[in-house]
């Protein structure tokens, strides 16, 4: 069964985003799409950006924060 959470990313481009994680994930992956000058073959570039689990996350909503360390 899964369990959902409530989540709030801080800090980076989603800062303040709330969201239901699942299963409480250590790392969420948020993503937005890059403009291309061409796209051949159906091709995309989305940005990725990573928010990690703070180690002292208890309770609801769960805290993750932006690693700009990820590329």
């Amino acid at each position: 069964m899964t369990n959902w959470t409530t989540a709030v990313l801080g800090g980076g481009p989603a800062d303040g985003l709330r969201i239901q994680a699942a299963d409480r994930p250590s790392a969420i992956q948020v993503t937005y799409p890059c403009v291309l000058d061409a796209r051949p073959g159906g091709v995309r570039a989305p940005a990725l950006y990573t928010y990690r689990l703070g180690s002292r996350a208890e309770g609801e909503p769960l805290r993750y924060g932006f690693d700009g360390a990820i590329p």
